[in-house]
């Protein structure tokens, strides 16, 4: 398996009314880092072909982070694409080596020019198991 990870710093605009970090803005940065884990990854022509679809989250909030703060995103495929979809793990590491938030998400693969559901094809699946 291929571990990506990506550094993020939590602006004001992240923070809600309790002082850390909106859940809503925790789901955009899960489907930020997956995209950056793609644009990785994927060659130019795949990414002018394919765009993927969340079409699951599984969340564990399990810490806060505030303002200024910074977690390590770490994210990774952890096994093959069952047709279209396959599911990504996620965890968000604070400065002080806690867990913040782990989840479970489900992405689809849809073909640009028909907008429709297309399988995995192999050569894609296998970079993102890390697999020659």
């Amino acid at each position: 398996m291929t571990v990506f990870t990506l550094s993020i710093t939590a602006g004001p605009d992240a923070i809600d009314e309790l002082g850390h970090v909106n859940n809503a803005v925790w789901v955009r940065w899960i489907q930020d880092v997956a995209v950056a884990h793609w644009a990785a990854l994927a060659t130019a022509d795949e990414q002018a072909a394919y765009v993927w679809v969340v079409t699951r989250h599984e969340i564990d909030y399990r810490g806060n982070v505030a303002a200024g703060e910074e977690v390590l995103a770490e994210t990774w495929v952890a096994g093959p694409p069952r047709g279209a979809r396959f599911d990504r793990m996620m965890r968000f590491t604070g400065a002080d080596g806690r867990v913040k938030v782990e989840a479970k998400t489900t992405w689809a693969m849809i073909d640009r020019a028909t907008a429709r559901i297309v399988r995995v094809p192999a050569e894609i699946a296998e970079r993102f198991l890390g697999r020659p």
